[in-house]
């Protein structure tokens, strides 16, 4: 049983769904079951007969849609329905739609589903309108909707019923429309670049070093555990070992983490990797397409989001060691050994491990300090190579890699590299990765990815690489504030029983 606000008493809820369920049982006895119809034909929608009202004038059309609201006035009626792209009105009469079926209009209820056929004109008042000739029950609602000058409200509610939600709040099915945009818009843009889209696998035989931690599930023919991805990094890197020079996935990743407004423990990466460019040709790649997605999906670059100002065209580069310095005054360089950079870490009041080396500290500082201020586009590059394992070192000093992170509204929204392509340095900070994960948990099953140093062994050419969240980009672009506002399902409401139906 569906449970909304405004509806009353459970009481009264479980007589409507009655009196609804006898409604059902009278057609079928007479002949009309509404669920006998297996297929409608339409020819308009309620967004191209607004918009195109000359072309459609006194022309008869055929469409279909949801009882929204109903003004029953004797011979004849008015209602509203709402279809798969918005709302129009309905006149319908005795006279024209006869007898027998205006009266069994007069009898269906909000949320019934039903097809009519008439022509479009304009009321007294300029409603745009279709006068009914012809109409007919397509599915019985046997579940009432929300009361109609509230709406669906509760969040919980709205989350793990979001088909209600989808109904009912026609600025939800926007924020979904838009996402099915933004995906589009990014494959168009990476296709005319002359990457392609490729799938790689979810299920897979490892647990690998990273710090994320992985879903366990066990494959019953081959009689072995297998993990959910994590990431999609390695496979695409082996199809570039392979000789596809620019290829990217749009992959559903599972990590067994916690959830807040940024994160779900299922969501959507785009992962792309281009040979021959590095981590600044990248930079480039990331400012031109989200620029021309603020312009796609949101008429300009400059964007409100949450009612802060944000300028998608212009983006700020600073290294993580100027970005330290800028917000803490703390600089890298003047730091001569570990010692000093912990002493520094300790009189500015962040806790680092006793045994934190200069790169770690600059790191700690970053998280304390910085991230919090980039609220304006701002990529973050030339991070010590403690923290990332899979990106090149810089050749000018091995102490920093070839990696950035870009912020947005103090929130990351990706990571890129220079790939690191030396089989044997790889093969070394996969080790120690494993080494350090194991010694933190020893109940963990990491491993390293032997066939991926295999991989590398053949020869990685020199290659960028990106990995981005589409939810928290879908987020900024339609000013969401939590990211189960753009995830049709997310993962904790779906933990909820379901209520046991009135019978």
């Amino acid at each position: 049983m569906a449970q909304f606000e405004n509806q009353g008493t459970e009481q009264n809820l479980s007589e409507i769904l009655q009196v609804r369920r006898d409604k059902l049982s009278v057609l079928r006895e007479s002949g009309k079951d509404p669920f006998i119809k297996t297929k409608y034909e339409i020819d308009a929608n309620s967004a191209d007969i607004k918009a195109n009202f000359e072309r459609f004038e006194n022309k008869t059309v055929s469409i279909a849609g949801r009882i929204m609201s109903r003004r029953i006035m004797g011979k004849a009626s008015f209602a509203g329905i709402r279809d798969g792209e918005g709302d129009i009105q309905l006149y319908i009469s005795r006279d024209d739609a006869g007898e027998e079926d205006y009266a069994a209009f007069k009898k269906w209820d909000i949320g019934d589903i039903i097809g009519i056929k008439g022509f479009v004109f304009k009321t007294k008042t300029g409603e745009i309108t279709v006068h009914v000739n012809h109409i007919e029950l397509l599915a019985k609602s046997l579940l009432p909707l929300p009361e109609k000058f509230h709406g669906l409200k509760d969040t919980d509610t709205r989350y793990r019923q979001r088909y209600v939600d989808l109904i009912v709040n026609p600025e939800v099915r926007e924020t979904f429309i838009k996402r099915s945009q933004i995906l589009r818009e990014i494959r168009a843009y990476l296709d005319s670049k002359g990457f392609l889209e490729v799938d790689t696998p979810i299920l897979v035989p490892l647990e690998i070093g990273a710090a994320a931690r992985p879903f366990k599930t066990h494959h019953n023919t081959l009689d072995m555990d297998m993990y959910l991805r994590i990431e999609t990094e390695l496979y695409l890197k082996r199809l570039i070992v392979g000789g596809m020079n620019k290829v990217y996935e749009v992959g559903r990743i599972f990590r067994n983490e916690g959830m807040d407004t940024k994160h779900n423990p299922e969501f959507t990466t785009i992962e792309l990797y281009e040979a021959y460019t590095d981590y600044r040709g990248i930079m480039d790649l990331v400012e031109e397409l989200y620029s021309m997605l603020a312009e796609k999906i949101c008429g300009s670059k400059k964007i409100m989001y949450q009612g802060i100002d944000i300028d998608m065209g212009n983006w700020e580069r600073l290294t993580m060691v100027e970005a330290v310095k800028k917000y803490s005054g703390c600089d890298y360089y003047s730091w001569k050994s570990d010692d000093d950079a912990r002493a520094v870490a300790k009189e500015k009041g962040v806790e680092v491990p006793a045994d934190a080396t200069k790169g770690t500290v600059l790191a700690e500082l970053f998280d304390a300090f910085v991230e919090d201020k980039l609220i304006q586009p701002t990529f973050i590059y030339d991070y010590p190579v403690e923290n990332s394992p899979l990106a090149k070192r810089k050749p000018e000093d091995p102490n920093f890699t070839e990696r950035f992170e870009y912020f947005i509204n103090a929130t990351e929204f990706g990571n890129a590299f220079s790939e690191l392509n030396d089989p044997i340095d790889q093969k070394e900070r996969f080790e120690s990765q494993v080494a350090a994960k194991r010694a933190a948990d020893p109940d963990c099953n990491s491993e390293v990815d032997y066939d991926y140093i295999t991989a590398l062994e053949y020869g990685l050419a020199p290659t960028g690489g990106l990995g981005f969240g589409v939810d928290r980009l879908v987020m900024l672009l339609t000013d969401s504030p939590s990211i189960r506002d753009v995830l049709l399902f997310p993962t904790d409401v779906l933990l909820f029983p379901t209520m046991k139906p009135i019978e």
